[in-house]
């Protein structure tokens, strides 16, 4: 098992977090519906789904579901191709209703990075670095 194929996200409320990530951040989906049971998002190497918290637990354990208390350790990233290219997503993440938790700046890796979370509390990382290249697929590649 050396794949990730889909990350779903728990979320409070479907269509302002699908209109967050379509329309905030230009991700694609074949999704029109108003009020989806689920949405799937079109990637480069995977998909992001976004599912009703509620209906993720039950899904996860339905007698005892799981318990979400602040940061749980996961991020997620956008490894972008330019310094621009990070600015100008968080003003995006920004403009969408997101909350920036960092803003970008040089840091210790020596990239470029910035932090915001979602509508749900979810940590995004925005990051450049000169060392990194990009597949024909657009996957990262890092040596």
């Amino acid at each position: 098992m050396n794949r990730i194929n889909l990350i779903t996200l728990g979320v409070r409320d479907i269509n302002k977090s699908l209109r967050f990530y379509r329309d905030g951040l230009g991700f694609h989906t074949p999704s029109e519906e108003d009020n989806p049971a689920v949405v799937f998002f079109n990637n480069a190497g995977t998909k992001l789904a976004l599912y009703p918290i509620e209906e993720l637990a039950k899904d996860i354990n339905e007698k005892e579901q799981p318990k979400r208390n602040g940061f749980s350790g996961v991020t997620f990233a956008y490894n972008a191709k330019s310094i621009e290219e990070v600015d100008d997503i968080i003003k995006k993440a920004e403009k969408a209703g997101g909350i920036i938790e960092k803003l970008p700046q040089r840091v210790f890796w020596g990239g470029y990075s910035g932090y915001f979370s979602d509508l749900d509390g979810y940590y995004w990382e925005v990051a450049y670095s000169e060392d990194w290249s990009f597949d024909e697929a657009d996957m990262l590649i890092i040596k």
